[in-house]
């Protein structure tokens, strides 16, 4: 997180793009341009050397390089920012050239005098292996000292971004464009990875003890049986962390739990038209809606008010994030039951336990095994701290990492990133869509499911909104006969081996749904809303080896600075699967609608 800063060389690569600039100004300004040119080109190549220094934790090194590539950033900004230079940044045809050079420079090198010391520092003095658990106990300190030092860093990466980032490509050569934006998404990712490590810093200490005893409730999603984000929820451990110490205090299963007469806290109206009383008095349903926030504070109650006890958070996890851990920590022994691998865990936990044991009671009995086991591998083993890491981020984008707190300074923290489970609030030029999945069935054949979809860009229309074109399949590969009865469950869709899917399709915010296909027919379609989300959701019924296909055409709100003419890109949340979805997102030109 710390040490290894993939970014630095893709902004040293964005910069070497950004070259062609300098070239263009130096035939303006002369020699100037060109020495300024100079600068740009080895400040990116010692950008490069730097990143290896300090991934290879040569600190020394590094702090001699910073010292070359400010010299380097500083002539840069001295060449590009003379009268002659800022009187040529007036004049049409290079001047808005020009002016993006000196921009360039200019955030650049208040990148490397700002932000980029407090990040070698930081890597001098922090090791990653000493934030890895040894013997159950997390040492904080080196966090701790850290955080000021990481957000100073968070601080200079954002402002030289938002810099770059109002540089209006529209006034450039065309040359020019896809350079700055090269540059540009380079420097986002920047942003990201450095308030990432920012907020870590901010947030651990807290949420392990370091002010005083915390508990969590972690929640293992089981992704046999669908839900929005990602599965029901199965077995959990409550574990309890004092000053860097975390052991379990308690484990069970949700559908222990039983269920509740009534809603256990009050429900969003809207989440509860769509998907009803059961988001509160089913534990097992508490995320039916793909609001990670809602689902942990209806779990975190209903727990408090079957055992009595307040835990401060809740963290969701499923089997295929475990498998990753599983590739770093090395196979994890469980009694009762078989070794559980990187290779097997999947398998093993979603499909075999279920064919293989004689109850319920046995089943739980494994899975909190398993959970037990993994929880004390991970916790005392020594380990590749990088690797872990590392599956640790995989899992974390992948959405398989959950988090919600009850302190609300650190769920501020947590606000924003993908270990949220929030679909955003304000979408911009970057429409959001989500596909979202709960199992129908009450079975276990989620196991079975496999899904493929695509995003595009359609027309622009008059009213500044946007066509967003949604394809989506849903194929079964449940085989015909033979499965226990613990997988074909309640067999709500009739036949016990057709899988039965409710699919949630969300619109961007102030978006709507235009029109639905179900395998070219009209589709029936329930609707409602969620926050500013149109919502639309529609029954997809399996039979074993079938596919089916959602044709959907949405249209967005209508962005606050118009569409422009640079590339718009959408996104797309999906469900959390056992096996990963085929996604495929297509950008296209922006459109202005007044023209």
């Amino acid at each position: 997180m710390i040490k290894r800063l993939p970014w630095v060389r893709r902004v040293g690569a964005g910069l070497l793009a950004l070259l062609g600039v300098v070239a263009l100004a130096g035939a303006w300004v002369g020699v100037r341009g060109l020495n300024a040119r100079d600068h740009l080109r080895q400040a990116a190549v010692l950008m490069d050397q730097l990143r290896w220094e300090m991934a290879g934790g040569d600190t020394r090194a590094a702090a001699a390089t910073l010292a070359s590539l400010q010299r380097q950033t500083a002539r840069a900004r001295a060449q590009s920012d003379d009268p002659g230079w800022r009187l040529g940044r007036g004049t049409p045809v290079v001047g808005d050239d020009l002016a993006a050079v000196s921009t360039v420079a200019a955030a650049l090198d208040d990148l490397a005098r700002e932000g980029l010391p407090p990040l070698v520092e930081t890597a001098g003095s922090v090791d990653l292996g000493a934030l890895t658990p040894r013997a159950g106990r997390v040492d904080l300190a080196p966090l701790r000292a850290a955080a000021p030092r990481l957000a100073a860093a968070d601080d200079a990466v954002r402002r030289a971004r938002d810099r770059v980032a109002g540089i209006d490509p529209d006034g450039l050569a065309d040359r020019l464009r896809a350079p700055l934006r090269q540059l540009r998404d380079s420097l986002d990712r920047a942003a990201t990875q450095v308030a990432t490590a920012a907020r870590t810093a901010q947030l651990l200490p807290g949420m392990l003890g370091a002010d005083g005893p915390r508990s969590y409730l972690v929640v293992f999603q089981n992704l046999a049986e669908v839900r929005a984000t990602g599965g029901l929820p199965g077995a959990f451990v409550t574990l309890r962390a004092d000053r860097g110490a975390i052991r379990i205090v308690d484990q069970s299963t949700a559908s222990a739990l039983g269920r509740f007469a009534r809603p256990v806290l009050p429900l969003d109206p809207a989440r509860r038209a769509l998907y009803t009383d059961r988001l509160g008095t089913y534990p097992a349903d508490v995320n039916f809606a793909p609001h990670f926030p809602t689902a942990a504070q209806l779990l975190r109650e209903m727990y408090r008010r079957r055992s009595g006890r307040t835990v401060d958070g809740v963290l969701a996890t499923d089997p295929v994030a475990m498998a990753g851990l599983l590739r770093v920590l090395g196979p994890v022994p469980v009694p009762g039951g078989p070794t559980l691998t990187a290779d097997n865990a999947v398998r093993v936990l979603l499909s075999e336990t279920y064919a293989h044991s004689a109850s319920s009671t046995a089943q739980d009995r494994y899975f909190a095994a398993a959970a037990r086991a993994a929880f004390q591998a991970l916790t005392t083993r020594r380990t590749d701290p990088v690797a872990l890491a590392a599956e640790l981020a995989r899992a974390a984008g992948e959405r398989r990492l959950l988090l919600w707190s009850a302190d609300p300074a650190q769920q501020r923290l947590i606000a924003g990133t993908v270990l949220e489970g929030v679909l955003p609030t304000s979408d911009g030029r970057r429409p959001t869509v989500g596909v979202f999945l709960n199992d129908g069935s009450g079975a276990k054949l989620g196991y079975y499911l496999r899904a493929a979809a695509e995003l595009s860009l359609g027309a622009c229309r008059p009213d500044g909104r946007r066509e967003l074109l949604l394809r989506f399949s849903l194929g079964s590969t449940a085989p015909a006969s033979g499965l226990s009865e613990y997988v074909l469950g309640a067999g709500l869709a009739g036949d016990p081996y057709t899988v039965r899917t409710n699919v949630a399709l969300y619109t961007s915010p102030g978006g709507a749904i235009s029109r639905v296909l179900l395998d070219g027919a009209r589709a029936r379609l329930g609707t409602g809303l969620e926050g500013r989300r149109a919502v639309g959701l529609v029954t997809v019924d399996l039979r074993p080896g079938q596919t089916r296909v959602l044709e959907a055409t949405l249209l967005t709100g209508v962005p606050a600075g118009g569409w422009g003419t640079g590339p718009v890109t959408p996104r797309l949340w999906t469900t959390p699967g056992v096996t990963p979805w085929r996604l495929s997102v297509r950008s296209a030109d922006g459109c202005d609608a007044s023209k």
